[in-house]
C-alpha cells in the first residue's frame, strides 16, 4: 500500500519561511517523479514544483526563486522549502508521486499553509 505522509503545514507571516516534507512508503521511490501541488478553493490543482529521481527540478513561475524542492532518496522523502511567502501562497499543498513509466500516480492527504500577519 502506497502512502505519502506530509508534514503539518502551519501559519507564517508574509515574508516568512516554511518547510514541508513528504515521506513515501510502499513504492520504489527512485522510480518516481516527486512533486508538490497546491489547490485553492474553487480552483484547479496546480503544480508548484517537481523533481526527478536524478534531481532535475521544475517550478511554477509564481514560486521560482522563492521555493526549493529537494529529495532524499535514502529516506524516501521529498521536501519543499518555501521562502518569502506571500498571502497568495496560502492554500492546501499536496505531495505527489508519479511514475512516468507505469503512469502510477499517488497523492498525499494535503497540508494547509496559511500566510497571514
Amino acid at each position: 500500500q502506497v502512502q505519502l505522509v506530509e508534514s503539518e503545514g502551519g501559519l507564517v507571516q508574509p515574508g516568512g519561511s516554511l518547510r514541508l516534507s513528504c515521506a513515501a512508503s510502499g513504492l520504489f521511490f527512485r522510480s518516481y517523479v516527486m512533486g508538490w501541488y497546491r489547490q485553492a478553493p474553487g480552483k484547479q490543482r496546480e503544480l508548484v514544483a517537481d523533481i526527478s529521481s536524478g534531481g532535475i527540478t521544475n517550478y511554477a513561475d509564481s514560486v521560482k526563486g522563492r521555493f526549493t524542492i529537494s529529495r532524499d532518496n535514502t529516506k524516501n522523502t521529498v521536501y519543499l522549502q518555501m521562502n518569502s511567502l506571500k498571502p497568495e501562497d496560502a492554500t492546501v499543498y499536496y505531495c505527489n508521486a508519479r511514475n512516468p513509466g507505469s503512469r502510477a500516480n499517488y497523492w498525499g492527504q494535503g497540508t494547509q499553509v496559511t500566510v497571514s500577519s
